[in-house]
């Protein structure tokens, strides 16, 4: 036997199982449920429905499913860039100002939310963004008589939910990608007269592209279909897509109707991301 056919085994070997664990846990459910979506009931508990497009036309003419993708599509847009606002700053001051013994303890900090549940940490906020939470209680002391602070159950309150429960995945993805960049660089193209600005445009920024574009999608992704932290902050304003699809699930039992638009919303986030491809590609090569 050749060393490459040995070669080719070894690999088939590893990397068989991971393979074929993808195959049963991700491809086929998502085959059953592209399935689902053309027929006019799931087959569940009883005969299976007639093949019909109904549902996709559904999606596609009702100005209610366009207009709350078109809000969820923005929400993660929103959401995305106020991690980068605030994760990309707090990885670089923790890659490159930040001493080691202190860098161990603020990554902490960041890593810790991903230890309490995701559900507990979204109904926390209600108790802060109430007008009778923890930061209108200390408004009215700093400011008696100043404007009320009622951000529960308004859009708002929503973006910031998402922000914190997502922020996590740019610091640290951010954090790599500036934590890999060689300090000479930087150093020879101080010696060589360059500002601190211009190295930071022209060395830190290209070169940590990569981590920020890892977690925009990252955060991205996950948030156009986010509906636990709309349904509990927003209220009646809390409706979107990702709201709207989990209703068909476990609310109306309108399984097709529901699958039907998971893949309407998985095809519009790919489009998005090839619009954006060129983009990034320029920048990352």
């Amino acid at each position: 036997m050749s060393a490459d056919r040995r070669m080719l085994g070894s690999l088939a070997l590893l990397a068989g199982p991971t393979y074929l664990w993808l195959l049963v846990t991700i491809f086929l459910p998502l085959m059953a449920m592209l399935y689902f979506s053309f027929l006019t009931i799931a087959p569940i508990a009883g005969p299976g429905g007639t093949f019909t497009l109904s549902h996709y036309v559904d999606i596609f003419t009702k100005p209610v499913y366009l207009i709350n993708l078109k809000r969820s599509l923005i929400m993660g847009l929103e959401v995305t860039f106020f991690c980068a606002l605030v994760g990309y700053p707090a990885a670089y001051l923790l890659a490159r100002q930040i001493k080691n013994r202190w860098r161990e303890a603020l990554l902490l900090l960041v890593v810790l939310p991903f230890w309490s549940n995701a559900l507990v940490r979204t109904f926390s906020w209600t108790m802060v963004l109430s007008d009778n939470g923890l930061l209108g209680q200390w408004l009215h002391v700093l400011w008696p008589g100043g404007p009320s602070l009622d951000l529960l159950y308004s859009y708002k309150a929503i973006v910031i939910g998402l922000v914190h429960a997502y922020l996590p995945y740019m610091i640290l993805t951010c954090y790599v990608s500036l934590q890999a960049i060689d300090g000479t660089l930087a150093e020879a193209a101080l010696s060589l007269g360059a500002s601190h600005r211009q190295v930071f445009q022209r060395i830190i920024l290209p070169l940590s592209l990569p981590g920020l574009v890892a977690g925009s999608i990252l955060i991205f992704v996950p948030v156009v279909g986010a509906f636990m932290e709309p349904r509990v902050l927003g209220g009646q304003q809390g409706i979107t897509f990702g709201t709207i699809i989990e209703s068909q699930f476990t609310t109306s039992f309108n399984w097709p109707l529901g699958a039907a638009m998971g893949f309407v919303l998985l095809a519009v986030v790919l489009i998005v991301m090839a619009l954006f491809f060129p983009l990034l590609r320029k920048h990352l090569n």
